[in-house]
């Protein structure tokens, strides 16, 4: 077992994974390839999320962050949260996960864009490796949102945060494809 067979897997960088929801089996050879920190974008749903991921993660050794953002419903604030997480990340590795991968390769390219100098079209990239051929208006105009409210920052407040250059640009590897 690998991490690379994690559900819509998409490596960003050395230091960092996106994918769907892991098995307890994926975590725990998430562990055994030195990630150090799981975050987790999915709301906690029995049909789709393990028994207790935060207690096998931390038995694992791994730092957990939960930020449960509603399908339906993506906020500002949710997008605030996983930024300052981001921001704070301790050292090594991350995997970040939600049920399938749309959560997080929306909000890691919106990230990208707004902390690592990626450009409108990278995000896109990235996104559109899970999103391709996908019709969710609720996200699109969230994007939409959020990207307008990066265009409203004075110049130069861009990109004020950035974590190591190994994740600053998108090497896209993807496995697997989609449903949200």
């Amino acid at each position: 077992m690998s991490s690379d067979r994690i559900y819509n897997y998409l490596k960003v960088s050395d230091e960092i994974i996106t994918g769907g929801q892991p098995t307890a089996d994926q975590l725990r050879a998430a562990a055994a390839e030195g990630f150090a920190t799981v975050i987790n974008l999915a709301p906690l749903d029995p049909s789709h999320s393990l028994e207790d991921e935060a207690g096998l993660v931390r038995a694992l050794g791994l730092n957990y962050f939960h930020i449960p953002v509603e399908w339906d419903n993506p906020r500002e604030s949710d997008f605030a949260a996983f930024e300052a997480t981001l921001a704070h990340l301790p050292p090594g590795k991350a995997l970040i996960h939600c049920v399938a991968n749309f959560r997080v390769t929306a909000f890691y390219a919106l990230y990208a864009q707004k902390h690592l100098g990626w450009s409108e079209s990278q995000a896109e990239k990235f996104r559109a490796a899970i999103w391709a051929g996908s019709n969710y208006p609720i996200w699109e105009a969230f994007i939409a949102r959020m990207r307008r409210t990066f265009a409203s920052w004075p110049a130069g407040e861009a990109g004020r945060t950035r974590p190591s250059p190994k994740a600053r640009k998108p090497k896209v590897t993807a496995k697997r494809k989609a449903r949200k």
